[in-house]
């Protein structure tokens, strides 16, 4: 690891005990969020140069706290305040990592912001990324990053949110919010919505660390186990999801061997202790899935019957048309693709016209012998993504 990697790494892990020891001490959140980005781009400049200074953690606290003085002498000099001096060694009672990550993933998850709203500031403000990593991991302009953003943390102002954890009654509420934040983080990561590539390893490392910080202030529940372990059994794929040239490989038809096996297995781990530990839930039933294909060596040695089982039981958890269309592939699996057909077509107008209804029902035409209209309606789904591997593979499919 190079030495501006390992500063970058270093500074995502502090980003949220700084935060933390700010907001304890000035309140205003939005200021001090502001304050600690300069203190981590101050720190990203210096650091690689003059080296990772033996208190890190004091270093940009320290010179936070001093932006946040230069602010308010310069917005509210009539009040005369006078700079604190802070020493750059810190008192370690302090910091409280893992509950200031906690506190600080529900008030980015805050339920008066929109879902994008809350990616933008859960990978500001708990990841460390700047606006501009932000906004190249997302595709989106810098500008509406930054907006986004300030909207967000004005919203969280207005609705009066401190920084505290939730009230008892709203805890599994907010907590829900934190994980489909974290969720979507990922899968946006992991098969992108637009663009050249299939994959952003940046926003899938990203919500993969975010999730371990999150297992470790909540172990016992089974959701935030469940989704940790969906992320390494899914992620672990990765190296073989395409080829050098960035076409992708389906599922059946990846070089197994490429696999991480030691995500895998930890994966696996996790989501054997959760299901039987604790309350089965919709990311454990995905996270179980996964672990089914990832434990088949081959693909023709995959538990179809297994799998469908788990997606009947999540259907009944967690409706939705990316369950339906996934389930439906197991009916194909298990009980033919005639089968499989007749059943997309009763669920189809339910399923909003979704381009992948045209990939899942051109696969398994393809798999009942019907060629021509397989074709069709690769061709159709290819013509309505908007991810190129995507398009590529599916147009090949076609042809």
């Amino acid at each position: 690891m190079n030495v501006t990697t390992e500063v970058e790494d270093l500074l995502r892990r502090l980003a949220p005990q700084v935060l933390g020891v700010l907001v304890r001490r000035n309140g205003s959140f939005d200021t001090c969020e502001d304050a600690v980005q300069e203190a981590l781009l101050a720190a990203a400049q210096q650091w690689p140069e003059e080296g990772i200074p033996s208190n890190a953690t004091g270093w940009l606290i320290t010179v936070a706290q001093r932006r946040l003085t230069e602010v308010w002498r310069s917005e509210a000099a009539r009040r005369r305040r006078e700079e604190a001096v802070f020493a750059s060694q810190v008192d370690d009672a302090e910091v409280s990592a893992e509950d200031d990550t906690l506190t600080l993933l529900t008030l980015c998850c805050h339920p008066s912001l929109t879902r994008v709203s809350q990616v933008a500031l859960t990978l500001r403000a708990v990841g460390g990324l700047t606006t501009g990593e932000i906004a190249r991991a997302l595709l989106v302009p810098e500008s509406t990053v930054g907006q986004r953003i300030s909207r967000a943390k004005a919203k969280i102002k207005a609705a009066g949110a401190t920084f505290a954890p939730p009230p008892a009654e709203e805890r599994d509420e907010r907590l829900k919010a934190v994980l489909a934040v974290l969720y979507l983080i990922f899968n946006e990561g992991h098969t992108t919505s637009s663009g050249d590539a299939l994959n952003r390893v940046e926003l899938t490392s990203e919500a993969v660390r975010l999730t371990r910080q999150l297992h470790r202030r909540v172990p016992d529940d089974g959701e935030v186990t469940g989704l940790l372990a969906l992320m390494l059994l899914t992620d672990a794929r990765r190296p073989a999801r395409t080829l050098a040239d960035g076409t992708l490989v389906p599922l059946a038809e990846q070089d197994r061997t490429l696999w991480d096996r030691a995500a895998i297995a930890e994966g696996t781990a996790l989501i054997t202790d959760a299901l039987a530990t604790a309350t089965i839930g919709p990311y454990q039933l995905q996270a179980a899935i996964a672990a089914v294909h990832d434990e088949a060596t081959e693909a023709e040695d995959t538990d179809w019957t297994q799998i469908l089982g788990l997606f009947e039981l999540l259907n009944a958890a967690a409706p939705g048309p990316m369950v339906t269309l996934n389930r439906i592939v197991a009916v194909a699996m298990v009980r033919g693709p005639r089968t499989a057909l007749a059943e997309l077509a009763a669920a189809e107008p339910a399923l909003g016209g979704h381009y992948r209804v045209d990939a899942v029902r051109a696969h398994l035409l393809d798999l009942a012998g019907d060629h021509e209209a397989a074709r069709a309606h690769y061709e159709s789904a290819a013509r309505r993504t908007l991810s190129l591997p995507e398009q590529q593979y599916l147009s090949g499919r076609a042809r």
